[in-house]
């Protein structure tokens, strides 16, 4: 009986061996006919072989559709054979793996139009599904809702009955409710959840996928998408706002930062300084100086390149506010027309400065990791330099108003701008608060071109593109007045981004020019005046 048993068990045995020996050629040979079907340039053929090959299971599978995607496979007509050109310039054989020497002189690269390109990406989509890395298994499955593609389904559904990751299964999740709602022989029911699941996707892809589905789909999930792009809809035009108003923020805040310094010049000396958008420059040339410093001599010290530029533009416009206070501007004081002409011929004087010193072109200013990309909230995205820039200049205003309100220097400076003669009686030296105003005014300046450097081109001429709007700030806040330059600015920042979209960049500013003349008709002193003896004569 056992003997018996042994025989069978070895018949068996031979059966699987022989099985297997047959197999094994005839599932190489399919997937080495797939491969050769690059060759024939047909795009009916590319599409039949990338399906083939991407579900052949094969480990070649990967680097063949890759390398389709980025134009390193070839193809020889003649001889039929495929190849890839790897990343380090080798060569390999498509079919087998093996190494070749060099490319046939026939060989050229296979050709895709856009949707064989929508066809390999859904292919490279189906191959990564199941990466060990929850973040490409990511990308696969939004690659997949993209191009809808049937043939991934169960690759798709069987991922996601496997998936513990909660992105990745979110993910997964939308991947297949866009394959059901384009599969054909779906029911209504399975696509009413569909339609669902891609409503709460929410963003332009799932419109534009719902979109393109609504035509040949049953009454009610017709119906259904109808109401489910209105929702889309509305709800993409409320993030389109909310990103407006942050842009506006944004905008806001730089001119917050530039006309800061400005708004206590101009408020406690009455100087009307063309120059401040040169102190600007002067704080975005001091950081491009001290970036290349770090650069040659200490370059790990990058990220904190911007903590070391601060207190030194500071230093700088400061210093040379000073200099142009005590030799320029006292002689000229209660002469407004003259202060504005000298202070900006002395403007001219430092764009051809700098030009002599740096060049007239562009200087390079890196942004440190730190202010380095972005990151999404809702449907907005955020990058970190601009909210760096709103918390920097968030923080220089409440330093400057707690300057203004504890310390003596600061008394002193609400003293004059309320009544210059009342304070100069009093004993307070108005000659020596005029020049550590102005001094301050072009400090913060400085600061501003630090902050700007990291938004916008360092040039001979970057204070220029801020120097009216700082003014526009300043008169339409209120002069002198530090909380109505705050909220000026960021009602004109705001304001002008939500014009743009309607009135195009350069209408838009002519309607706020327009509006704030309108508004100083009404309201000369600004939203915020200032209130004093000296002020309100």
């Amino acid at each position: 009986m056992s003997g018996h048993f042994l025989d069978r068990f070895r018949a068996l045995f031979l059966s699987v061996v022989l099985i297997a020996s047959f197999a094994l050629p005839a599932f190489a040979g399919t997937f080495e006919d797939a491969v050769a079907k690059f060759a024939n340039d047909e795009f009916s053929d590319t599409e039949a072989a990338i399906e083939a090959v991407a579900s052949s299971g094969n480990p070649l599978a990967f680097p063949i559709i890759s390398a389709l995607q980025e134009e390193r496979l070839s193809a020889d007509p003649e001889s039929k054979k495929v190849f890839i050109t790897q990343a380090d310039g080798k060569i390999i054989d498509a079919a087998t793996g093996a190494a070749v020497d060099k490319l046939p002189d026939n060989a050229a690269p296979v050709r895709l139009n856009n949707r064989l390109r929508r066809t390999v990406e859904a292919a490279l989509g189906s191959l990564t599904l199941l990466s060990p890395d929850p973040a490409k298994r990511v990308a696969a499955a939004q690659s997949v809702f993209k191009s809808h593609d049937e043939n991934s389904l169960s690759v798709v559904e069987g991922a996601l009955a496997k998936e513990t990751d909660r992105a990745a299964k979110q993910a997964f999740t939308e991947a297949r409710a866009a394959i059901i709602l384009f599969k054909s022989d779906a029911s209504d029911n399975d696509k009413l959840d569909a339609v669902s699941v891609i409503k709460s996707h929410g963003d332009q892809e799932a419109l534009a996928l719902l979109t393109s589905a609504g035509p040949d789909q049953p009454p009610l999930v017709a119906q259904a998408i109808t109401g489910a792009i209105a929702s889309i809809q509305s709800n993409l035009a409320m993030w389109s706002a909310v990103q407006n108003a942050w842009y506006g923020l944004s905008l806001g805040s730089v001119l917050l930062l530039a006309a800061i310094g400005l708004a206590i010049t101009f408020g406690v000396m009455g100087v009307i300084n063309m120059a401040h958008g040169e102190m600007v420059m002067l704080g975005a040339y001091t950081t491009f100086v001290v970036q290349e410093v770090i650069r040659s001599r200490y370059p790990g010290l990058f990220d904190y390149s911007l903590l070391i530029a601060v207190p030194l533009a500071f230093l700088v416009a400061g210093g040379i506010g000073v200099l142009i206070e005590r030799s320029i501007i006292r002689f000229l004081y209660g002469r407004p027309l003259e202060t504005l002409l000298a202070t900006w011929g002395l403007s001219l004087v430092l764009q051809q400065a700098v030009r002599t010193v740096f060049g007239p072109t562009n200087r390079e200013v890196g942004n440190p990791s730190w202010m380095s990309g972005a990151f999404e909230l809702g449907q907005i995205t955020i990058t970190y330099n601009r909210l760096w820039i709103l918390c920097f200049t968030l923080a220089v205003f409440a330093i400057l108003l707690a300057m203004l309100r504890y310390t003596a220097l600061g008394l002193e400076m609400r003293a004059v701008t309320q009544n210059r003669r009342m304070a100069a009686s009093m004993g307070i030296a108005t000659s020596r608060v005029d020049a550590l105003t102005f001094g301050l005014g072009s400090g913060i300046a400085g600061i501003a071109g630090v902050a700007l450097s990291q938004i916008d081109n360092v040039s001979p001429n970057l204070g220029q593109s801020y120097i009216i709007d700082s003014f526009m700030v300043v008169v339409f806040g209120g002069v002198g007045n530090l909380w109505g330059t705050l909220v000026g600015a960021f009602t004109l920042g705001i304001a002008n981004k939500f014009l743009e979209p309607v009135a195009g960049a350069v209408l838009g500013k002519i309607a706020i020019l327009v509006l704030i003349i309108l508004f100083i008709q009404k309201r000369p002193r600004g939203l915020f005046a200032l209130k004093g003896r000296a002020v309100e004569a």
